[in-house]
């Protein structure tokens, strides 16, 4: 059917609830919104799905979540009986309806016979991965679109692993996904028995166990309680869990009051993204008012921890996701070094989009570094096959999107890990009498200056996707030799899984697939460009190696102009 007829047949539907026939009936004559809403089903990825909120079949509503929950539970009726009776956990942030679309996904669960485990409030991502691996769950559902605006809410779907669920398991679902035509014919138990609370002592075990990982206990304890740390959960669900373990620990936290309420419009912030300074500003005015030392936020589910620091000037800096992915990893890897805990075959796993400046640390304290895919369930998959074969040992894993994890409590990224981290870091810098702007100096230093940026071309429409997927595509049908000045060494089609060198040489990366083009620079530089999984965005991610901030800037500026050349032409 097209989507007029779609349309069409869901507002005549008698079982459409009235709220939602007369937000219908309120775009009848807008085709390009009846388009948008019908002409395309809500795409089920690797990611889960992630949407607009609003009726129609390419929106998040609670008739795609009880689909997608149906769908699911199908897979799981596929599996062992003593697997399917472990059950699911679900947990859910602060947005639009995310409290809603959790009952409706449980309630679909019971009713097909599977016990579902509802939190009784917001729960960050890391703590639905703990409790999967807790409660020894057969899958787990969180309700959430991450940083996206407050429009959008989305479904992730997580394995017996606590990470998200696999390509392979993910193409099953999406296949039982698929047959539900009808999507008003799915229904759920609200009622039922299997619907239970998820016990009490999650919480407590959660944060004993990240209260483990603690590396920097002797300077916590001399300068934690000094320290002048401003936090912000930017009306999401990190209040509570990071506000806990930083309180365990001893550090001083003023809050940014505003922004501990659970706002689902997100209104003192445009978007609830802490990889914008942006985003912060609440929290660096009240640590200039406070004369604070470092500002940290999250994002509503509380996978993602942004950091702003004093400079030498005294001025509040942003960093950037790659320069708090360097400075905890060159501080985890000192202070496992220092305390002579650093495993022999330790292993650091980051996205292959993240920086390259990462490499040059681990070899420096000799451990190992593997590239993924974007998306942490692939950094999650590294530590289940490390935790069966015992080749290496996980100590860090991190992306450039402001996601860092330490310990394997969890296989997602973890803002409350990452922010007890980041204080302890700043203590440790405080003991021995430096900071940690000027340790990232040191590093730079060290290693070589390296500019990270990160550029996104939107996308709008039903189309987006293919858009997006036909411009990555149609660069790997150009050779390029150059980018500014920077000479291109290899060309990696990860859609292929191949690398092929300036000479012609031809060879097998032997990581999952995905649509992605990266180019390796001289000196050390790469670009590539990607479609996002989750955003209509196309992705460029540069980083850019030189000998210090104002030639890399140069060489940006020269790579990033004929980036957008070649873009320009192939269109």
């Amino acid at each position: 059917m097209n989507y007029q007829q779609n349309y069409e047949k869901w507002v005549s539907d008698p079982r459409l609830p009235e709220g939602c026939r007369r937000e219908l009936a309120a775009i009848r004559d807008d085709e390009k919104e009846k388009e948008y809403r019908f002409g395309g089903e809500l795409e089920f990825g690797t990611a889960g799905m992630r949407g607009i909120i609003g009726c129609g079949m390419n929106m998040m509503n609670c008739f795609t979540v009880m689909r997608a929950t149906q769908g699911l539970a199908e897979y799981l009726k596929t599996l062992p009986e003593e697997d399917r009776a472990r059950g699911v956990v679900i947990s859910y942030d602060t947005r639009r309806n995310s409290r809603k679309f959790a009952e409706k996904a449980a309630a679909v669960l019971a009713k097909n016979g599977i016990k579902a485990y509802l939190f009784d409030d917001v729960h960050p991502v890391p703590m639905l991965s703990y409790a999967v691996r807790y409660l020894h769950t057969i899958a787990g559902i969180m309700i959430t679109a991450s940083h996206n605006p407050k429009e959008y809410n989305g479904y992730k779907v997580y394995g017996e692993d606590g990470a998200q669920m696999s390509p392979e398991a993910t193409a099953i679902v999406v296949k039982f996904i698929s047959a539900i035509g009808d999507y008003l014919s799915v229904s759920g138990d609200e009622k039922s028995p299997l619907v239970l609370p998820v016990p009490k002592e999650t919480d407590e075990t959660y944060i004993q166990e990240l209260s483990k990982l603690t590396l920097s206990e002797e300077a916590v304890e001399k300068c934690g309680k000094d320290l002048k740390l401003v936090y912000t959960p930017v009306h999401g669900s990190g209040y509570v869990p990071v506000m806990t373990i930083l309180k365990k620990l001893g550090i001083n936290v003023s809050v940014v009051e505003e922004q501990t309420t659970k706002d689902t419009e997100f209104s003192t912030v445009k978007v609830p993204n802490p990889e914008f300074k942006e985003t912060l500003s609440m929290g660096i005015d009240l640590a200039n008012r406070i004369r604070a030392d470092v500002v940290f936020g999250t994002d509503p589910d509380s996978d993602r921890l942004g950091v702003a620091v004093k400079d030498d000037k005294g001025e509040f800096t942003a960093l950037s996701g790659n320069q708090v992915g360097v400075l905890l990893l060159d501080y985890i890897l000192t202070r496992l070094r220092e305390e002579n805990a650093l495993p022999a075959n330790a292993a650091v796993v980051k996205s292959f989009v993240s920086t390259g400046m990462a490499r040059a640390v681990c070899e420096e304290f000799g451990v190992a570094l593997f590239e993924t895919p974007v998306g942490f369930k692939f950094i999650g998959e590294k530590i289940k096959e490390w935790e069966k074969d015992s080749s290496h040992t996980f100590v860090f894993g991190f992306e450039e999107s402001c996601g860092y994890l330490r310990g394997t409590h969890a296989r997602d990224k973890d803002a409350v890990v990452a922010s007890m981290l980041c204080a302890e870091m700043v203590c440790y810098y405080t003991y021995i009498g430096k900071t940690v702007w000027g340790r990232l100096q040191e590093l730079y230093q060290k290693y070589g200056f390296v500019l990270d940026k990160n550029i996104s071309i939107q996308y709008a429409g039903l189309n987006a996707m293919k858009e997006m997927n036909a411009a990555v595509d149609a660069l790997k049908t150009v050779k390029a030799e150059k980018f500014g000045d920077l000479a291109v060494e290899a060309v990696r089609d990860y859609s292929k899984d191949v690398r092929i060198a300036a000479d012609g040489t031809r060879t097998a990366l032997g990581i999952p697939v995905c649509n992605c083009v990266y180019y390796e620079l001289a000196g050390g530089s790469f670009i590539c460009v990607r479609p996002s999984g989750t955003e209509p965005k196309l992705k460029i991610y540069y980083s850019i190696r030189a000998a210090d901030e104002a030639a890399a800037e140069q060489k940006m500026s020269a790579a990033k102009s004929d980036v957008e050349k070649l873009l320009s032409e192939l269109k």
